[in-house]
């Protein structure tokens, strides 16, 4: 499968969901302001149903291209529906698609004097991700928050852009917020336990995301969500990729949609060496969409 960008036939999934929000109405977050709307959107483990959207900038380099860099465009699509299965437990649900625009990646034909790959360009769907955390909530004043549950991802992928395996393992998010600040991280790890083909090779990786935000005036944030990855079958030098950034935000509200904008910087202090991520930059596009289930399942 791949996603062609020619023609006037193609609607991009993001299209097709604004489309879709701006004609819903979020009438439970009306008489929230855009600032508090803001603070919830920073927390893993808020209430606010949502679409994350992101649009990642990447550049990346190592032994592969010689040390030049080698570029790739990715539209992440992640709704975020909390499901209240008591007046004070919550299940999340995130599902990640990303849809891959354009990317580099090394064709396995290397140059014999300088070890440099040659390089072919792919697009196409990335695999789907989809952590299922539950969580309590906290008492008014209560500065903690905790979410665990299992995580899966599923073989989605097409041009070569995942992997052939269908994978699970745990997911956990520790939250500590204030008026001032919202902070914590989300891990998450995943073991292959079924393969598409008998040549198939077992995955065992995992990611981590640390996160701080400063709540300023007019709904601005500022802070930081880098996210580090760790491949435990690569070699020793490819396991790592550790990025550090700053990220600005502002809520604001169109008539009654309210949307999140974030936009961030992001440089590896550790990369893969044969071929890794060393700067990115992401826009995040975040409305607010209607919750579909308002009431908790069991009473």
């Amino acid at each position: 499968m791949r996603l062609s960008r020619r023609g006037s036939g193609y609607r991009g999934p993001v299209t097709v969901a604004f489309c879709l929000l701006f004609a819903a109405s979020p009438a439970l977050t009306q008489q929230e302001s855009a600032a508090e709307i803001g603070k919830k959107l920073a927390n893993p483990l808020g209430n606010v149903w949502a679409l994350f959207t992101e649009v990642d900038y990447n550049w990346s380099e190592g032994d592969l291209s010689n040390g030049d860099y080698r570029t790739g465009q990715t539209i992440l699509v992640q709704p975020v529906l909390p499901i209240p299965l008591t007046e004070d437990a919550t299940l999340i649900s995130r599902p990640t698609l990303p849809v891959v625009i354009s990317t580099d990646q090394p064709d396995g034909i290397r140059d014999a004097a300088t070890g440099e790959a040659s390089f072919s360009t792919n697009d196409g769907l990335g695999d789907m991700q989809l952590p299922l955390l539950y969580t309590r909530t906290p008492s008014p004043g209560e500065r903690w928050q905790f979410g665990y549950g299992p995580t899966l991802q599923f073989p989605t992928h097409s041009g070569g852009l995942g992997t052939d395996t269908w994978e699970a393992g745990p997911a956990g998010v520790v939250i500590y917020k204030t008026e001032d600040v919202t902070a914590g991280a989300l891990g998450q790890y995943w073991w292959s336990y079924a393969e598409d083909g008998s040549d198939v090779q077992s995955t065992s990786h995992g990611s981590l995301l640390y996160f701080a935000f400063w709540n300023l005036r007019n709904a601005w944030q500022v802070g930081f969500n880098p996210t580090i990855t760790y491949n435990d079958k690569a070699a020793g030098d490819n396991q790592w990729n550790v990025p550090i950034g700053i990220t600005v935000a502002k809520t604001v509200k169109f008539g009654k949609l309210p949307v999140k904008f974030q936009l961030g910087v992001q440089k590896s202090i550790v990369r893969q060496e044969a071929l890794g991520q060393d700067l990115q930059v992401k826009l995040n596009i975040i409305p607010v969409i209607p919750g579909l289930v308002k009431h908790p399942l069991f009473e």
